[in-house]
């Protein structure tokens, strides 16, 4: 199979027939052999209807539905774990993203030996002040902080190959770093294409100038992971020891102090009247605090099992 189409979406029972026809049509006049995922994460409209409706009629189309909304990132993973095309293409199901850009962005993949192709809305459709303005903030940082050098993290059209997602984790809200995770997993070849964006033409977004926030916690987070992910005591073990060694220099010095102060009959006040030994102490408890840190890390990390974290309620009968 040659492509996998994955789209996770909530409440979009308006768009969904007329996204398909438009993807299919694309799909059918390149002669593309496909499959395509919609991920329901927990719709309350008729969007799961729309999906099965759309199976019984296209055995290609398939679809997974989550038991309440677990968000896009949960979705995406879902989806990526029934993926089976070379390539598999992301896409949300609000039609603001063009199927036209199937084929170039399939051929950057095969042709072009990419193993991630990353979308570029240049010019957008979206309300300046909340959407735009933020949205260039946001990819700054992250291009900055990352080393990744994309100008649209967020686009949520983009091209993988089939062994990428394979071997990337998916969770929280990373579906953003996708390209980061790709590139702390080995995955180099990664590029952008300049892909055409539209109007929203039913509903309303599902994202508000929130979404920015948890953004920015999610690239600390990521940034974290990617340098002391595998060994939480490389960072908290080295500032234990540190702080440790500082407190404990210091408390000596103060010790000393006083005994040199007492054998030359110079007057002092008491070692524990003195407001640098607590200083000296507490650095030394916080040294100790941060040292277990990154030992109890180290055992979480060599202990930790996978687990679902997500339902799914139900999926279609060809899956």
């Amino acid at each position: 199979m040659q492509i996998s189409v994955v789209i996770p979406l909530l409440n979009e029972e308006q768009s969904l027939v007329e996204l398909y026809n438009w993807i299919v049509k694309v799909l059918r006049s390149n002669s593309f052999s496909y499959e395509i995922i919609f991920i329901d994460d927990g719709s309350t409209d008729g969007s799961w209807k729309t999906i099965e409706a759309l199976s019984e009629s296209d055995d290609r189309v398939k679809g997974i539905r989550f038991n309440r909304n677990y968000g896009k990132s949960q979705a995406l993973h879902a989806g990526f774990l029934k993926a089976e095309g070379d390539v598999v293409i992301t896409m949300d199901a609000d039609l603001q993203d063009n199927p036209e850009e199937i084929p170039d962005l399939y051929d950057m993949i095969v042709k072009d030996g990419n193993d991630l192709v990353s979308g570029w809305k240049k010019k957008r459709y979206d309300n300046v002040l909340t959407k735009n303005l933020p949205s260039k903030v946001f990819n700054a940082a992250a291009r900055k902080t990352s080393g990744v050098k994309l100008h649209d993290f967020n686009c949520g059209l983009k091209a993988y190959k089939n062994e990428v997602i394979k071997n990337i984790d998916v969770y929280g809200e990373m579906h953003r770093y996708i390209p980061v995770l790709a590139k702390n997993a080995g995955f180099y070849n990664i590029t952008e294409k300049e892909v055409q964006h539209q109007a929203r033409k039913y509903g309303k977004t599902k994202f508000g100038v929130s979404r920015f926030i948890y953004g920015f916690l999610d690239l600390i987070s990521i940034w974290f992971l990617s340098k002391f992910g595998r060994r939480p005591m490389h960072l908290f073990g080295s500032l234990g020891v540190l702080m440790f060694i500082i407190g404990f220099v210091s408390a000596g010095w103060i010790g000393l102090s006083k005994l040199y102060k007492l054998y030359h009959g110079i007057p002092n006040i008491l070692v524990v009247q003195n407001p640098w030994f607590y200083i000296s102490l507490a650095v030394m408890i916080i040294g100790t605090q941060f040292f277990l840190a990154g030992f109890l890390g180290e055992l979480i990390l060599r202990s930790k099992r996978d687990k679902e974290r997500y339902l799914i309620k139900k999926t279609t009968s060809n899956i």
